[in-house]
């Protein structure tokens, strides 16, 4: 049975929702404002599979909390707000959602788009495989890093540079590209922010970092074999 966070500062909101999901054979959990999701989420992310966050929230909005998520997380998320202006849902994009959903609402047909993403989760998950690079172990479907049976704590930021590095080992990734293909094309931040990056992705993998993962200076980062 999947789990579902519900996230919304209106009781009658978390039950309409949470009942339509109940009926689909979903298992929830709800939080009444940000920080209590992000708390929830933190203690329960091994079993939560979807998250649905209301936008204006006491404590954090539902765009704090889904920026946050995504420091550690790819879970699936669904901005449920009753702000229908385009800045709005740019906003709940950039922040990290999956999809996003207007007040008011069909409960039928947010039950549709949930299933409907957590199918393409699905299908995306089972094309990946657990993948072992000299010790080092990648499996994409867990979102797990293990180094001779440990298991690598990254932050969603390392966690796909390394995952770009290592599909395709051996080429070098310029910075701008590790920017715009982790980061986005909208990212307005300092290029060096790669560079700090990739240096506690390297610290965190210790001796397997310092032999593979290479800089090559004035062009960018490679994951060099044995």
């Amino acid at each position: 049975m999947k789990t579902i966070l519900i996230a919304d500062d209106e009781e009658r909101i978390r039950k309409l929702v949470g009942d339509f999901l109940k009926r689909s054979g979903y298992s929830i959990l709800e939080a009444e404002d940000g920080e209590a999701a992000f708390r929830l989420f933190e203690n329960n992310k091994k079993i939560i599979d979807l998250i649905i966050l209301d936008i204006m929230m006491p404590g954090l909005n539902g765009w704090e909390v889904c920026r946050k998520i995504r420091e550690t997380s790819n879970v699936p998320v669904i901005i449920l707000s009753a702000r229908s202006e385009e800045f709005d849902e740019l906003t709940g994009y950039e922040s990290g959602a999956d999809d996003y959903v207007t007040k008011p609402f069909s409960p039928i047909i947010l039950v549709k788009r949930v299933e409907a993403l957590l199918r393409r989760v699905s299908a995306t998950s089972s094309q990946s495989a657990e993948r072992e690079f000299n010790d080092l172990i990648f499996n994409d479907e867990a979102h797990e890093v293990r180094l001779e049976g440990k298991e690598i704590e990254l932050t969603l930021k390392e966690y796909n540079i390394l995952k770009a590095l290592l599909e395709d080992s051996g080429r070098v990734f310029s910075r701008e590209q590790l920017l715009d293909n982790i980061w986005g094309y909208d990212f307005t931040g300092d290029i060096r922010t790669v560079d700090s990056h990739v240096a506690r992705l390297r610290t965190k993998l210790g001796s397997w970092g310092n032999k593979h993962l290479k800089t090559v200076y004035g062009v960018g980062y490679k994951i060099e074999e044995s």
